[in-house]
């Protein structure tokens, strides 16, 4: 994403109704936001549709964004991450993860189709590699509960049960776990 200053102009712009600071919004955060929501709902026309509502969110409540509450990314962020669990949480349990490595967390799945324009691909290869390589960084009880609980959107008792530990040590781990990302993420800007 862009970094946090233009992306707070921006936020704040459009809470003025500036159209065309909504339109710079839309081309600095779209692609890294399609990406979370794709990961996450492993579905190109949910990942599209949750996009939509989640735009269209931004535009209706951006004045209710407060700088000194969190950076514009991780506002934005929480508002796809929100969009994507109530869609998951509407279709379990029919869906499950598609697929599993050996380490028992989630399969990646196909970013772009060769539809789409290689600049936004490299955008999402780009953001998706960066938090890659910071999820590596962290222990696994702490992967595996935050790629469980913001990919997956596993409620902390259901993962207290499926990682057969305390529901304490789970919130730790979370916890722990987002820290250590926000940390990573922050330096790699």
């Amino acid at each position: 994403m862009q970094d946090a200053v233009r992306l707070e102009a921006l936020i704040l712009a459009t809470a003025g109704g500036n159209a065309q600071a909504f339109r710079e919004l839309y081309l600095a955060c779209g692609p890294h936001l399609f990406a979370l929501l794709l990961r996450m709902l492993k579905r190109r026309d949910w990942a599209e549709e949750a996009l939509q509502d989640c735009l269209l969110k931004v535009w209706r409540k951006s004045e209710s964004y407060a700088p000194d509450k969190g950076s514009p990314a991780t506002w934005l962020y929480t508002i796809a991450r929100h969009r994507a669990l109530d869609m998951l949480r509407a279709q379990r349990p029919e869906d499950s993860i598609e697929g599993e490595d050996e380490d028992g967390m989630p399969t990646r799945v196909d970013m772009a189709d060769d539809s789409e324009n290689p600049e936004a691909r490299a955008v999402e290869r780009e953001g998706i590699g960066r938090l890659e390589r910071c999820m590596k960084g962290l222990l696994e009880p702490e992967r595996k509960s935050v790629m469980l609980a913001y990919y997956e959107g596993y409620t902390h008792p259901e993962l207290a049960e499926t990682l057969q530990a305390p529901l304490g040590t789970v919130k730790s781990w979370v916890r722990r776990g987002l820290g250590k990302l926000r940390s990573c993420l922050e330096a790699a800007a």
